[in-house]
């Protein structure tokens, strides 16, 4: 069973507190939009589509208690202008992912357009606020499968080891259902290929310095019963060039936070390490994020603000007390420790993501296909929002041209 990180229902949002992961599961309520921003901000809740998500469903939790209380007294005017400040105040808990800010400014044309409609009323106003909300939940997953879909059927057809048989990924980062609605995106393939019986072996790396793979991605494969093994950051190199063949593995598949127009992409920190390595040795690399992710008014990743994080991320690790012996070793969580990992006085850079330029990567998933590079070596992004006008595919084949390296 696929893990559940979200759980909502008309009045009732409650997150998983990734956090606490992977020792405890604790599922946080979030009540309004005051508690959204901050588990956002502290990143209890991280990735860019579940940002999104919950972000417009603690709006929706608080508008229905607005409307069970008061809603009647207010204005429809009001009520817009309470909407419009709140989603300006969503947005800034976490202005890099792309995700989030879209998800706001559909929100704000939709509630528009029903303040300009006749007889609105504050009611009608939230109430379309807030099914409004519930779609972006139940559309997140549905796009998350398909993501999933057509990522691995690139891979099954597009590397030598998948069209021989079963294929290895790396990972990085956690892009799960922990990071989305639920299925996830680069994980989704993963869980895709595992689906088809295709997947021969998972690897995820840890994600310095918040941990997200070696405690959520890691966490999540184990959940689904996916065989997988995680490695350091610094290990990538090393593992592609001692077990990439006898291991197949096929390719590296990231998530994004942004994508610009050009196709240079946002990511978790290291994901500009792996893209390089992936090309030495011949991997695929692929980014596997929704058309939410991809930002057409960013026309490169030099547009991109990078955020930058506390120090003390790097300089300190908390977690629960381990004890017992070398072989077997249990935690005590009843004893929650932070402890110094740098040496004190030490500076510290401390950037949240990086940007890959687009020539490294080989394809970016989303839920409609895989977009390919042109004959010119680009990404022509803007066909997989032309779909439902020319009714063509997104999967690069109108404008692609054979790779002139095989890779495995």
């Amino acid at each position: 069973m696929v893990l559940q990180a979200i759980k909502y229902t008309r009045g009732s949002l409650q997150t998983l507190d990734q956090l606490q992961l992977p020792h405890r599961e604790v599922f946080e309520d979030i009540r309004d939009t005051r508690d959204a921003w901050d588990a956002i901000k502290q990143m209890r809740v991280r990735g860019a589509p579940a940002i999104a998500i919950i972000a417009a469903l603690s709006l929706a939790v608080e508008l229905q208690k607005v409307l069970d209380t008061h809603g009647q007294a207010m204005s429809a005017g009001e009520m817009v202008s309470l909407i419009g400040e709140k989603l300006d105040y969503l947005v800034m808990s976490r202005p890099t992912a792309v995700n989030l800010s879209d998800a706001v400014r559909k929100l704000r044309k939709i509630v528009g357009d029903a303040h300009s409609g006749p007889d609105c009323s504050s009611s009608s106003i939230g109430e379309t606020y807030i099914a409004a909300a519930e779609r972006m939940l139940v559309d997140d997953v549905r796009d998350n499968e398909n993501i999933g879909r057509h990522g691995a059927d690139w891979i099954l057809k597009n590397t030598l080891w998948g069209r021989e048989g079963k294929v290895s990924v790396l990972t990085h980062c956690n892009t799960g259902s922990l990071a989305t609605a639920g299925y996830g995106t680069a994980l989704g393939v993963i869980r895709a290929l595992h689906s088809r019986s295709s997947l021969h072996h998972a690897y995820c790396c840890e994600t310095r310095p918040y941990n997200q793979g070696g405690r959520l991605t890691a966490y999540e494969l184990v959940h689904d019963k996916i065989p997988g093994t995680l490695i350091t950051d610094s290990m990538a190199g090393a593992l592609l060039r001692t077990e990439g063949q006898a291991n197949r593995i096929a390719a590296v598949v990231v998530g994004a936070d942004r994508v610009a127009a050009n196709g240079d992409t946002a990511n978790k920190i290291g994901t500009y390490a792996l893209a390089i390595l992936a090309r030495h040795h011949g991997v695929k690399f692929l980014v596997a994020a929704p058309r939410t992710t991809v930002d057409m008014l960013t026309l490169s990743g030099d547009e991109i603000a990078i955020e930058e994080r506390p120090a003390i991320e790097v300089a300190e690790m908390t977690g629960p007390r381990a004890q017992g012996s070398t072989k077997h070793r249990t935690v005590d969580l009843d004893h929650i420790e932070t402890i110094r990992v740098a040496a004190p006085g030490i500076e510290i850079w401390n950037p949240a993501f990086d940007v890959t330029p687009a020539y490294l990567i080989d394809g970016i998933v989303t839920e409609v296909g895989v977009v390919g590079k042109g004959v010119d070596g680009r990404f022509y992004l803007s066909d997989i929002f032309d779909l439902e006008v020319r009714g063509g595919r997104a999967d690069g084949r109108r404008k692609e041209t054979p790779s002139p390296s095989e890779g495995p």
